[in-house]
């Protein structure tokens, strides 16, 4: 059985190739464009803004699954985490590590004072919505996902003002 543990910088590389697994299955993986200088800033530089959890086999230590949240803020409720990722390698699913990785991120939510943890799931992926509902959860067909890529981020018009606030 996989040990879960809280994730290092020396396992972003396994990291990626699990995001990049998920990509293939989501049918998308040409929309990673994230790379392991990213992952290494973001989750291990002067201001890290994400981190995880992983699933590691004892015997090789190969990691065979992945759990990376942030904390986020509600207006209305407070500090959240949001799952941003959880994916389990497709040999491996099935085994419950899926529900260690999600226990191990609930009890990260109480033990950081969240008042909500948050996920998104697409609308097609059964396995996962049937997994999530297993567990008791909301999956609210309510809200619309809005998004700006990088290049619509870059083409938009801001308001002068509003680039001065922004670089203060």
């Amino acid at each position: 059985m996989a040990t879960i543990r809280r994730g290092r910088e020396a396992d972003l590389p396994q990291v990626l190739a699990l995001i990049q697994e998920l990509a293939e299955y989501e049918r998308a993986p040409q929309e990673v464009t994230n790379t392991l200088q990213d992952m290494q800033r973001d989750g291990f530089g002067a201001e890290p803004i994400f981190r995880f959890f992983v699933a590691e086999q004892p015997e090789d230590g190969r990691i065979i699954g992945l759990a990376l949240y942030y904390t986020a803020y509600s207006t209305w409720k407070g500090r959240m985490l949001y799952l941003e990722d959880l994916v389990v390698t497709e040999a491996a699913r099935g085994t419950g590590l899926g529900r260690l990785l999600f226990d191990t991120v609930v009890a990260e939510a109480r033990r950081t004072g969240a008042n909500r943890l948050k996920w998104q799931v697409l609308d097609w992926n059964e396995p996962a919505i049937g997994f999530y509902r297993k567990l008791g959860a909301n999956l609210d067909p309510e809200w619309l996902n809005g998004n700006l890529t990088a290049e619509q981020l870059h083409a938009y018009c801001c308001a002068p003002a509003a680039e001065a606030a922004a670089s203060q």
